[in-house]
């Protein structure tokens, strides 16, 4: 046999048992599995958190006094003898009665509804405090609903992090991420 051709058989024996070696512990000279998947969106997953506090402010508040005659006696009964005195003043003989009586009526009127006025505007004010409960609201980040795309094939992930624009992936093709997911595909 020819040295050239005894060489030559060596070599591709060598290189066939090297190719062999290689496939047999899965990595493939030839292979064209992506090593990142894409990322195609992001959406931050949020939860709105509503703390209560108390809230209190000084108001000034207008009480009405206490009222001693309800319905005005006092001054209808004054307001009559007034209009009484001023209506005697005026007129004679039946007329001076009438004038009276009428001065009486008017006076015991004015007498009562003055009286009334004076008792609604009778206020004093103090200064309270209103307190109410008021709700605070923050929101936090759970986390980051991710769709991707490997080659083709979409998915979807919850990181707890936000990616970069691509998302590694380990040798049988899972995407590597550094907190446990769910994954949907």
């Amino acid at each position: 046999m020819n040295k050239s051709l005894l060489v030559g058989i060596g070599f591709g024996i060598a290189i066939a048992l090297g190719i062999t070696a290689i496939a047999s512990d899965g990595i493939s000279l030839f292979s064209s599995q992506p090593k990142y998947a894409d990322v195609v969106s992001v959406t931050p997953v949020k939860e709105t958190i509503k703390t209560p506090r108390k809230e209190c402010q000084d108001v000034v508040v207008t009480h009405k006094k206490p009222v001693k005659d309800q319905h005005q006696v006092a001054g209808s009964i004054l307001g009559a003898v007034a209009g009484g005195v001023i209506g005697h003043q005026f007129g004679g003989g039946h007329g001076k009665q009438l004038a009276t009586i009428a001065g009486a009526a008017a006076g015991g009127y004015t007498g009562h509804e003055v009286q009334g006025h004076l008792q609604n505007s009778d206020t004093y004010t103090t200064t309270e405090k209103r307190c109410k409960t008021v709700q605070d609201s923050s929101e936090k980040i759970l986390g980051y609903d991710v769709a991707y795309k490997i080659g083709d094939k979409p998915g979807n992930v919850r990181m707890d992090h936000q990616p970069e624009k691509q998302i590694p992936l380990d040798d049988k093709g899972q995407l590597i991420v550094t907190a446990p997911v769910t994954q949907s595909k």
